[in-house]
């Protein structure tokens, strides 16, 4: 994933912070991130770690609305996050530095170079984080669970051209991520091993019908 400061010395970085107000914040794994941000306008880039969107139903059930890994962006106004449904877990400890939109929108900040640097990549970011819900709306629209896996293994080989799939999470956070039963997920990736469409080793995934 591309990082918001590409391209940027560690001495533009800093001046960086300066000009936007930036905070950093640790959390631990399981810790809740920022319980505020469904109130405050802001953006938040994921430096280390790796925390989740969750959708918390009526019924307990916590389906992933977004995973958030290192230089992942998220914030008020692009992530969904105003539902008091929502939370943003960290999944392990996660450094997590935000930044005031007000701030980030202030016209004068274009007369420094490395503002706009960090502004395209963030522009950048964005796009792929568009790009990546609406591969997800894809897979939420399948009605049956193995139409949920394949076009979810369709995509990542796309991305990849590579017949092997590492998942980037656990098979729990697999079957949150499509929204479907964790059991009968189990169930039906065994029927695709069964039939040879799959190969299971760890969190590797490997496409035989590729």
């Amino acid at each position: 994933m591309l990082s918001p400061f590409n391209g940027l010395k560690k001495s533009q970085i800093n001046k960086l912070y300066s000009l936007l107000g930036t905070h950093i914040y640790k959390f631990h794994k399981n810790q809740e991130i920022l319980p505020t941000i469904k109130n405050k306008n802001i953006i938040g880039i994921i430096l280390e770690g790796y925390a989740q969107i969750l959708n918390i139903e009526y019924n307990g059930n916590d389906i992933v609305i977004e995973n958030l890994y290192k230089n992942s962006v998220f914030g008020s106004n692009i992530s969904l996050t105003n539902s008091e449904n929502y939370q943003i877990i960290a999944k392990e400890n996660t450094d997590v530095l935000v930044i005031d939109y007000d701030k980030l929108i202030n016209p004068n900040n274009l007369t420094h170079n490395y503002f706009n640097i960090f502004f395209r990549n963030l522009f950048e970011i964005i796009n792929v984080k568009i790009k990546e819900k609406n591969e997800r709306i894809k897979i939420l629209e399948k009605k049956q669970i193995r139409e949920k896996l394949l076009e979810y293994f369709e995509i990542e080989h796309k991305k990849s051209r590579f017949n092997n799939i590492y998942l980037p999470f656990s098979f729990k956070d697999l079957a949150d991520y499509l929204a479907i039963n964790r059991s009968a997920m189990f169930r039906e990736l065994k029927h695709l091993k069964e039939e040879q469409f799959i190969e299971i080793k760890d969190n590797r995934i490997t496409l035989l019908y590729k």
